[in-house]
């Protein structure tokens, strides 16, 4: 897997300052069809990230919702907003998760998974956006068949690779995300299939199940 973040992603980005009021990003979000806007500063440098749910954690709490109250366990750390007073920088998730172009796919999809993201603002060096990735441009990378990665888990990896019979534990792959458990027998021999693992072409994540001797009865 060779691909990297400047080869998947979109340099036409749709952006919003930090001033932007609600109802012109509500019209926006309606135009582009679009889920998230990163926020930028006057410089170009991404700021924060501004989504659908934002706006509609906003209306959630808006005085002619009362009389359908949220659960007491729901609490809108906004409440003090209004859809009129609203702007990007008051609603927008700051700092934002950013990746470089030259990061890696596995890299990019790693962290999306890890953060249950939908998108990453792509920066250059200095901060400054240059493109955006959304996890469907991250996924059209990992086109490789699930049951064709857990072939060569079990075979190549498990079998050849460390000499352990994969009858011993259990291996599963779903959309690219491997579930590893079972009783390797050893930690060194579990963080070794793990490593190899991560590293194989199509997988976007690698779940460590595994129950090791120092941690059965804990």
């Amino acid at each position: 897997m060779h691909a990297y973040v400047s080869d998947i992603m979109t340099t036409d980005v749709v952006a919003v300052r930090a001033g932007t009021p609600y109802r012109e990003m509500a019209a926006m979000f309606r135009k582009h069809r679009i889920s998230g806007f990163p926020v930028v500063g006057d410089d170009g440098k991404v700021i924060g990230v501004v989504s659908e749910t934002d706006l509609l954690a906003l209306e959630a709490t808006a005085p002619e919702l009362d009389a359908h109250p949220a659960p007491r366990s729901w609490h809108p750390h906004r409440t003090q907003l209004t859809a009129d007073g609203a702007t990007a920088g008051a609603l927008m998730t700051h700092p934002a998760v950013t990746v470089g172009p030259d990061e890696p796919v596995r890299g990019a999809a790693r962290l999306m998974h890890t953060l249950k993201l939908q998108r990453l603002p792509v920066v250059d060096r200095a901060g400054r956006l240059v493109g955006i990735v959304s996890r469907s441009d991250v996924l059209s990378v990992f086109r490789r068949p699930d049951e064709e990665i857990l072939r060569e888990v079990t075979q190549d990896v498990i079998a050849d690779g460390f000499f352990t019979d994969p009858a011993r534990l259990t291996v599963t792959v779903h959309d690219g995300i491997v579930t590893l458990a079972g009783a390797p027998g050893s930690t060194v021999l579990g963080a070794g299939i793990v490593d190899q693992v991560r590293h194989l072409e199509g997988v976007v994540a690698v779940r460590d199940r595994f129950t090791y001797p120092d941690t059965a009865e804990s």
